[in-house]
């Protein structure tokens, strides 16, 4: 049902701090006009947990008006409490959203049969769900028994696989009837090789068509077409992870003129050094000026 290339879109800041509407539209209208297959809001790269809940739902909502069904937009409703992500999905689906997408909640860290109940719960809304497992992030894995489970649910129809462990793909779909999107940039063509169909991706926030091709090029089996892209892009696939994300993805963003560097604490500017290595690998890519 979501096969290819999604961006997990950056929540853009003015230098005050506050929501950068118009900057949002702008960057939805160049990941559309690069080819890419779909956006994820509000998700981890969106910056969710310092927005408050009218400013989640009026990203989601001015995602949707922008991209005016050219692409499916998939929120990030998830949350730490059963309620809020129900609140927040159900707000999402009443703004437009096509899907949404479910992180493990975090630092609760319920059981196996409590992510069951939790998953399932949300899913009855009727949306469909993208199951988020992100073990990193959350302190909390979602068991390929448990997707095996929720699979079952007809709204439970793909899962966002960040655990860095391309085995888990192979074991959950040799078990489960569910879709695998790689959840890391590095990782999108050795899971693909196993059989996930795409990518929900930070990287694609800075180029766009690039990831989308080399996900189109396994798609479609040109596989060395697609090892050459990933070569290409490997560097930027790595320092965008040089510190927290989204850090790195919004210095480059800025550094390329899209949206002005602006972070809500505890997230905070790059580091020099590690500021210096992205620029230089961005020029590498010819992405054009590079204001550092």
């Amino acid at each position: 049902m979501f096969i290819g290339a999604y961006t997990a879109l950056v929540t853009p800041f003015t230098r005050d701090g506050k929501l950068d509407l118009p900057r949002l539209r702008d960057l939805v209208e160049f990941q559309i006009e690069e080819g890419i297959d779909g956006l994820v809001p509000v998700g981890t790269t969106g910056e969710s947990p310092t927005l408050d809940y009218d400013e989640h739902i009026r990203v989601v909502a001015e995602t949707v008006a922008a991209a005016r069904g050219r692409v499916p937009v998939i929120a990030g409703t998830g949350g730490n409490s059963t309620a809020e992500a129900l609140e927040l999905t159900r707000r999402a689906k009443e703004v437009g959203a096509q899907a949404t997408l479910q992180v493990t909640p975090y630092y609760n860290r319920p059981t196996q049969t409590g992510l069951i109940k939790h998953f399932s719960t949300i899913a009855d809304i009727g949306l469909p769900v993208i199951l988020y497992n992100v073990p990193g992030r959350t302190a909390c894995e979602i068991a390929v028994e448990t997707v095996a489970t929720l699979a079952r649910h007809p709204r439970i129809v793909a899962i966002k696989e960040a655990s860095g462990n391309v085995d888990r793909v192979s074991r959950i779909l040799d078990g489960c009837a569910i879709e695998v999107l790689s959840g890391d940039d590095a990782l999108t063509l050795p899971m693909m090789a196993v059989g996930a169909v795409g990518v929900i991706s930070v990287a694609s926030n800075v180029v766009p068509r690039a990831v989308g091709d080399m996900v189109r090029a396994a798609r479609s089996g040109r596989w060395g077409d697609a090892q050459t892209l990933h070569r290409r892009l490997y560097p930027l696939f790595r320092d965008l992870f040089v510190e927290t994300n989204p850090q790195p993805v919004k210095a480059a963003l800025a550094m390329m003129g899209r949206i002005e560097e602006s972070y809500r604490l505890p997230l905070c500017e790059m580091a020099p050094d590690h500021r210096e290595r992205l620029a230089s690998t961005l020029r590498s890519l010819g992405l054009g000026k590079i204001h550092t």
